[in-house]
């Protein structure tokens, strides 16, 4: 836990994107992005700009991108980064080889400029998160904006990531941010896939002991067991328990639809269920009491096994009502489940779930061996 650190919510794509490319184009020294999702388009015509004339500067520019999420990065754009000067690595390109290998996916979401800016949650660089470029598909998402000593933690685990994958160290030190007066306390928590829980485990204890709220935002609904009976026990002892989740509007409505599965049993202890209803719900957001963490885990089974998420958690009553603020104008927009009889049956989602429980035992077993 670092003390003096500052953070904003940011819930708007136009603004989010505007403060990341504004940052990069006062920096000095160096910027590091890591995303999973990276898309060619109007979004990443920006960014690859900006980062161009940073470099043009003599700005150290460092990118990891997901070799997976970034399929849809043209070898155009990739050859204009590496023109620039930037240098860009694939994460976990696939090999037929080492099959299972190529389920370990980078998911995290990263952009630290000289070590006196950050930002951290659930958005890419694409255009789906840009109302200005899809407004009709938009994936609506949320961003923190950080300043303060936990940047020195985000710039470690970029360094770590980056030695992973070209097995020497990062080029670029991190500058020491000095804590801010007044300031907030803020954590980064990490998980590093092959059923790593770090992250999980952390967001179960802050359930376990909460008071009088536990609000969750998430994409993709396939919790862990142990999260799923955190929040019936929560809402049982009278604690305010909210899960909001994205509605029909989705990219693989077959999760949507197995994950209503879920519902049942929440709804029966006393948890409230929001199903977003004006688009695609992409932000990763917690809410327990004045604890919040935002950033690229969906506290789901998959990601647990296989992905490198990262969270920023904060400690901080006047954050907290950034978040109560972003959460009141998602849950405006939402449908209310209440009862088991808001349940609509579906066979399909049950037959998906048995074929998803086959997968999870087998994806399982994989990383048990490769753990060895």
């Amino acid at each position: 836990m670092r003390v003096g650190n500052r953070f904003a919510l940011i819930s708007d794509g136009r603004e989010f994107f505007a403060r990341m490319l504004s940052a990069i184009d006062a920096s000095h020294d160096y910027v590091l992005a890591e995303f999973y999702l990276v898309e060619s388009g109007a979004v990443t015509d920006e960014f690859i700009a900006a980062f161009a004339r940073a470099s043009a500067r003599g700005v150290r520019v460092r990118a990891i991108f997901d070799a997976f999420g970034a399929r849809g990065l043209t070898e155009e754009d990739r050859a204009r980064l590496r023109a620039s000067g930037i240098i860009l690595i694939l994460y976990n390109e696939p090999r037929w080889r080492t099959f299972a290998n190529a389920f370990l996916r980078d998911h995290r979401k990263l952009l630290v400029v000289d070590g006196a800016i950050g930002f951290t949650g659930g958005a890419g660089l694409a255009d789906m998160f840009s109302p200005d470029t899809k407004p009709d598909t938009l994936w609506w998402d949320c961003m923190v904006e950080i300043a303060g000593p936990v940047l020195n933690d985000w710039h470690k685990l970029f360094a770590r990531t980056w030695e992973h994958c070209l097995q020497r160290p990062l080029d670029v030190a991190a500058r020491r941010s000095t804590p801010l007066n007044p300031g907030e306390c803020g954590r980064v928590v990490a998980s590093a896939g092959l059923g790593r829980k770090d992250l999980g485990r952390s967001v179960i204890k802050r359930v376990r002991k909460a008071n009088s709220r536990v609000w969750i935002a998430t994409a993709y609904f396939w919790p862990s067991i142990r999260l799923r009976r955190a929040l019936r026990r929560a809402a049982r002892r009278g604690v305010d328990v909210r899960v909001v989740l994205t509605g029909a509007h989705t990219d693989t409505p077959i999760v949507h639809s197995v994950g209503r599965l879920f519902y049942g049993r929440l709804l029966a202890n006393g948890v409230v269920i929001y199903e977003y209803q004006q688009g695609f719900l992409h932000c990763k957001l917690i809410l327990c009491d004045d604890w919040a963490s935002i950033g690229s885990s969906n506290l789901d089974r998959w990601g647990a096994l296989w992905n490198l998420d990262a969270n920023q958690e904060i400690d901080s009553p006047s954050f907290t009502r950034q978040v109560e603020a972003t959460m009141a104008q998602i849950c405006q927009h939402s449908a209310v489940l209440r009862h088991t009889s808001d349940l609509a049956p579906s066979w399909s989602a049950h037959i998906w779930r048995l074929l998803a429980r086959v997968i999870f035992a087998w994806s399982a077993r994989v990383v048990s061996r490769m753990r060895r």
